[in-house]
């Protein structure tokens, strides 16, 4: 059998502030109950009331599925929410739908994932159905919200209807609320009320200018885009939902009446057998149902099995492992342990061990319609549950006798009535998945929008980037400009008022056209200058977006990266502030033990071959047959070693196996597809765990086995068993704690005479058994945890300090381990107290944590310390120093030591080489505070490096002062943060700079909430300096071009109508217009998206490039009025000389010229500001010309055709685009020799 370390599928965050352990919070509850030799909760052959069509066509689909490279159990899932939407659940690419918060880590603090998530509005909705159903189908009241008062679940299902659905609602509209909400929404766009209402100015006859589907064909074609692009997300949504609202679950049907069909159940509380208080039969009947996830209620208990979602919020109540319904060992499968993935709730993507209660676990399910659960009101806390669950007892008369119980299935301990604390260990949110390969009965809780993932989503919002705001501006000025140009045209005519129709003549000149009063004029004149206004600007950005997005997400050299939030690529190119984790961002998460010091000696490197040889002589079984080892056991007597190398061996052994023993680690078998061979890997919530077991494994000793029960450790040297412990208690890694500990009794004597009469792992003690320790061994308890928690509780030292300080110099994590060995009295007394404070619903998690602090964090033996690595991540030193030269500020956050964050900064170059690193720690005086800002004032150019402690002081007292000086400096290290910390740091830059602001972090959560994902670092200097520097230039040009086709013909209206004598009358009507802004112009403009200045190597060569977008040079006032003097330049040349050479009497001949001209300077005017020319630029080109020289013959109603075919058309229409196009030219080309823009300087190269 070969070991192998478990790889976590993408990196995850270490930092352990969301780690889920082995805790068991009621001592009470592990009670060692006779070993279950039954093959399976639901075996092979059970059957159920759910159809044999459709269970065999679930099946089919799930092995389709399968086949398709997919767990069948998680579907659509990265897409769904419960209720109102899963946080952290949803690799969602409808963004606009929900945006998760920050939460946990990022949720514990802010937003779409940090900082506490808002509870999201829950749309009014119309239940889609899949397949035919007799039931209506249940929805959710729009106004509903959650309860907020703790909630008693009976078990029996007979639960008032008090609960909400449990039903996954994603989509938005249903079809009475689409077309009003969505009308709604599109016309709160400036650009779409405005022409919506020249559309409806042509019903009024006195301001109706030729057709009205010139008006309106623009804004149909417009708003028909953006509507069907809602309407597919909204049914793709409605699909997805559909799919998990229809997911079978198999649920137990307790109480049913016998008549009914019952399914054949195995491995529900069977015992062994000739044990009092043990089931003597086989089996037990006990049926089940199917039922769609819709259908599931509070009370319901589930049946899942191995990669089953979870639907709801739900208790473990029983737990067996496969390997007991193939054929194996009893002993290692009726533990009551299932491991969850939550990478869809919490982002973290190692496994979480869960547990049964004891009291659950030991009994048969058909004992679970007693049961009753209290469960602490809905909540978003996706990391703490507080509940309890009661027990009334058999209910059997007290003179029944053993006999009588033994045949109800009822152990002789359950005869009375009990209770035990529940919390987060006995849980599994919704979104999250079954991953052990085991058979779990779980109790629903939670259902709907009261479940944690929907609790801690925040309410959907779309994201507006920077640039759509500058170009809001913009056309606010073009409306004024409209405005004003209306105004001036009539005011030239003196406002005079005409009192017949307008757009008759007049009966005195037949040859004028009359248009009114003045007033009328002037919307007139609006009307026709509608087209400054870009109604297809939204459309052409939206599109380029869209674009954008394939391109980042079809680059093979960014594999893998993935856009959620489409609405804002162009934003990757005005970065300023990156602010990044440290572990599992900058480095892999993927550690390695690399230094132990026991106190008075360090190991590491090729010294850990002593370390080896110490446990080799500290667990050898040589000289005493088979015993067992144990703290107090010492080495060998007749060694020839020294006293001073004894003792030395001694140490190192005791720390060795404190580290082999205090961990959340579990040791999980698997044999891999393709390979006969079985592999043992280590499942745990941190890395920092699997590294310091594996450690211990590569010295000599390995964990082979850990459930809720004990530990074997067997050593490597002679593949015999060497201790054997009974786990009595685990206190679980916090953030707030940062640092776990456990409680072990050691089992003594010979292995022998304890697998047949003491094996703590499986013991058949009776009641009481697990509340208090028994006389077989010694009780210790070890702790392990952060230098800065673990000093005050140690007994005092003189080397602790300056050793982690010297670790941490190294870039080394560091962990103090200890020990305290406790007297039997002593934890009987705590044992009990911590059961009572177990117990508590107010309060719980203080009192316990207070039981602890006062019997055993206290006066610990300082054993020793560790230094774990965590290595950088590919190509991190290159992507920092190019980022930093793109003028880019590096903000690393993280909670480590001030000395392991110098030490990172410094090896990842985030600190130039030679930059002085300004340290600021443990300020607890503003005076002092005060100071350090004086000095900051005068150095620049420094790297600021703060610990937590005194990035609060300066939030406290010097919050602008501080930032306002720390956001110019290049670099800043913050460590021994807290995620809320994290957060206000990022929220203080954005709101003080007003800069975009680039937020990094690792893990599924991370990943699933944020609006980029990419898989490594090194991958985001590519995103930024080469994807986000084109989104960001080839918009810019794309919205100036669209403006600059809008005014171009606006001009030519304008000189049309002085030449009218500033009548409102229009130059082009009809299919002219849609056709100019649409199939004659279109293509090639929005082609636009394809361009480049640079090739990627030049923009990574010269990263200072993209330091010049941040300064918005591409798209500013200038740049916009710089494509208004050409406008007004180009549009008088192509009017004013057709009216010239052709004349208004001539009014189709001049049209066609001008028209002509027109789109002929928009086709080269975009070939003039191409860079570098792409294949469907050119296709792009030449199809709008032909397709323009193609149409000109069903233009007869606005061309004189005739006209077209003679050379006066042509010579007149070379020279105006000669006239129109060659001064701006070669103003250009002037500019760019006497001013070269840094690109051109670069080209070439």
């Amino acid at each position: 059998m070969s070991y192998g370390r478990a790889l976590s599928p993408s990196p995850s965050d270490v930092s352990s502030d969301l780690d889920l352990d082995l805790e068991e919070l009621d001592p009470n509850s592990t009670k060692k109950y006779p070993p279950s030799n039954r093959r399976s909760i639901l075996g092979s052959d059970h059957r159920s009331s759910f159809s044999p069509h459709r269970r065999s066509s679930s099946r089919r689909s799930e092995e389709a599925g399968a086949g398709r490279g997919r767990s069948p159990s998680r579907i659509a899932l990265r897409n769904l929410a419960m209720g109102l939407g899963g946080r952290g659940r949803s690799a969602r690419r409808d963004d606009d739908d929900q945006e998760a918060l920050l939460g946990g880590r990022r949720s514990s603090a802010a937003d779409d994932s940090g900082n506490a998530p808002l509870l999201s509005r829950i749309s009014s909705r119309l239940s889609m159905r899949s397949g035919r159903s007799t039931s209506p189908e249940p929805s959710i009241n729009p106004a509903f919200t959650p309860s907020t008062e703790t909630r008693t679940v009976a078990l029996s299902g007979r639960n008032d209807g008090s609960y909400p659905p449990n039903i996954i609602s994603n989509h938005r509209y249903t079809v009475f609320t689409f077309f009003p909400l969505t009308l709604y929404h599109e016309f709160s766009f400036f650009f779409n009320l405005y022409f919506l209402l020249v559309a409806l100015s042509q019903i009024v006859p006195a301001l109706r200018i030729g057709f009205l589907s010139t008006y309106i064909v623009p804004l149909v074609f417009v708003l028909t885009i953006t509507l069907g692009k809602e309407a597919h997300d909204d049914i793709a949504r409605r699909r997805r939902d559909a799919e998990a609202n229809s997911e079978p679950y198999e649920v137990l049907a307790l109480g049913v009446a016998a008549s009914r069909p019952a399914s054949r159940i195995r491995g529900l509380g069977k015992k062994k057998a000739g044990t009092v208080g043990t089931l003597t039969d086989d089996r037990e009947n006990l049926r089940t149902i199917m039922k769609k996830s819709r259908d599931l209620k509070v009370g319901d208990i589930l049946v899942l099995k191995k990669d089953q979602r979870v639907p709801a919020d739900v208790i473990i109540l029983k737990s067996i492992s496969a390997d007991v319904e193939n054929g194996g060992d009893p002993e290692d499968g009726t533990n009551g342990e299932a491991f969850i993935r939550t990478d869809q709730l919490d982002g973290e993507t190692d496994w979480k061990l869960r547990m049964a209660p004891a009291l659950t676990q030991a009994l048969p399910a058909s004992k679970f319609e007693t049961f009753r659960i209290t469960a602490s009101a809905p909540s978003r806390e996706v990391n703490s549950f507080v509940g309890t669950l009661e027990y009334p007892g058999s209910g059997l008369p007290g003179n029944q006798d053993a006999d009588s119980m033994l045949q109800q299935n009822i152990p002789l301990q359950y005869t009375r009535s009990q209770s035990v604390g529940l919390s987060i260990d006995n849980t599994a949110w919704a979104n999250t998945v079954l991953a052990s390969n085991s058979t779990t009965l779980a109790a629903i809780i939670y259902t709907g929008p009261e479940t944690r993932a929907a609790l801690s989503t925040s309410k959907g919002r779309s994201k507006t980037g920077l640039l759509e705001n500058e170009i809001n501006n913009l056309t606010k000025i073009l409306c004024i400009l409209t405005f004003t140009l209306s105004i001036v045209l009539v005011a030239l005519e003196n406002f005079g008022n005409h009192p017949n129709n307008p757009g008759v003549k007049d009966p005195d000149d037949p040859n004028e056209v009359r248009s009114g009063a003045w007033y009328v004029k002037i919307l007139r004149f609006l009307i026709l200058f509608s087209s400054i206004i870009p109604i297809s600007l939204r459309v052409n950005l939206d599109m380029g977006k869209s674009a954008y997005a394939y391109f980042i997400e079809h680059d093979k050299d960014i594999s893998g990266t993935v856009v959620r939030t489409s609405t804002i690529p162009e934003e990757l190119g005005r970065v300023e502030y990156l602010l990044s984790d440290k572990t599992g961002t900058l480095t892999q998460n993927d550690m390695e033990l690399k230094k132990v010091h026991v106190g008075t000696v360090s190991y590491a490197g090729e010294a850990m071959d002593e370390v080896t040889e110490f446990v080799k002589q500290g667990f050898s079984q040589a000289n005493s047959g088979t015993e067992l080892v144990t703290p107090s056991t010492g080495p060998a007597a007749h060694s020839s070693t020294t006293r001073t190398r004894r003792e030395i061996g001694t140490r190192v052994r005791d720390v060795v196996l404190a580290l082999a023993l205090c961990h959340n680690v579990t040791p999980t078998t698997a044999t891999e597809e393709g390979s006969t061979e079985q592999t043992t890997t280590y499942q745990a919530s941190s890395p920092d765990e699997i590294a310091i077991v594996s450690w211990t494994e590569s010295v000599g000793l390995r964990l082979v086995h850990r459930d809720r029960k004990g530990m074997k450790l067997m050593s490597v040297d002679t593949g015999e068993i060497v201790v054997r412990v009974k786990i009595l208690e685990v206190f679980p890694f916090t953030s707030e704690g940062k640092r776990m500990g456990i409680v072990v009794q050691f089992l003594q004597g010979d292995t022998a005479s304890t697998s047949k009469e003491q094996d703590l792992l499986n013991d058949d003690d009776d009641e009481g058994a697990s509340s208090s320790a028994d006389d077989s061994g010694d009780i210790w308890f070890y702790q392990k945890g952060a230098d800065t928690v673990m000093s005050s509780i140690v007994a005092s030292n003189d080397w602790l300090d300056e050793e982690c300080g010297n670790m941490a110099r190294e870039g080394l994590r560091t962990l103090v381990i200890g020990r305290k060995r406790l007297g039997k009295a002593r934890y009987n007394e705590f044992s009990s107290k911590y059961k009572q404070a177990s117990l508590l619903l107010q309060n719980r998690d203080k009192s316990m944590e207070n039981v602890v602090q006062e019997y055993l964090e206290n006066e610990l033996e300082l054993l020793g310390v560790t230094g774990v690595e965590d290595k950088l991540q590919k190509d991190v030193k290159p992507s920092l120093e190019l980022l930093r030269n793109a003028g880019i500020k590096i903000w690393m956050l993280t909670g480590d030591k001030v000395e392991t964050a110098r030490c990172v900064a410094v090896s990842a170059k985030l600190v130039a080489r030679g930059q002085y690193i300004h340290t600021i720690s443990k300020l607890k005086r503003t005076d002092l505070a005060y100071d350090a800002l004086e000095f900051l004032r005068n150095k620049p150019d420094c790297c600021l490096l703060i610990d937590g402690e005194s990035l609060a002081l300066f939030l406290e007292h010097f919050r602008n002062d501080f930032i306002s000086l720390a956001v110019q400096l290049p670099a800043v290290v913050a460590c021994r943060c807290t995620p809320t910390q994290k957060a206000d740091v990022a929220r203080l830059i954005r709101e003080h700079t007003k800069k975009r602001i680039c937020c990094i972090g690792d893990g599924g959560q991370a990943s699933l909430a944020a609006d980029f994902s990419v898989e490594q670092f090194c991958h985001l200097t590519k995103l930024l300096v080469w994807h986000g520097r084109n989104s960001y230039k080839r918009s810019a040009k794309l919205a100036q071009f669209v403006m600059h086709r809008g005014l171009v013909i606006s001009v030519c209206q304008t000189m049309f109508s002085i030449a009218s004598r500033f009548e409102p009358i229009a130059l082009y009507q009809g299919w002219l217009l849609v056709g100019y802004a649409t199939l004659y112009t279109m293509m090639p403009v929005f082609s636009l998206v394809l361009d480049r200045d640079v090739d990627e190597r030049l923009a990574n060569l010269y990263p200072e490039l993209y330091k010049e977008l941040t300064s918005g040079a591409s798209l500013s006032y200038r740049t916009f009025f710089i494509w208004v003097l050409i406008s007004i330049y180009q549009g008088s040349i192509i009017q004013g000389l057709s009216q010239l050479l052709i004349g208004l009497e001539h009014f189709k001949r001049m049209v066609t010229v001008s028209f002509t001209v027109l789109v002929l300077n928009e086709l080269i005017m975009v070939a003039m500001e191409v860079t570098t020319w792409h294949m469907w630029m050119v296709i792009a080109e030449i199809c709008t010309l032909v397709f323009f020289v193609a149409s000109v013959p069903f233009l007869g109603d606005y061309f004189e055709l005739e006209y077209v075919l003679t050379g006066d058309f042509v010579w007149r229409v070379a020279v105006i685009s000669a006239v129109s196009l060659i001064p701006p030219y070669v103003v250009k080309v002037a500019g760019r020799r006497l001013r070269p823009p840094s690109y051109a300087k670069v080209q070439g190269i």
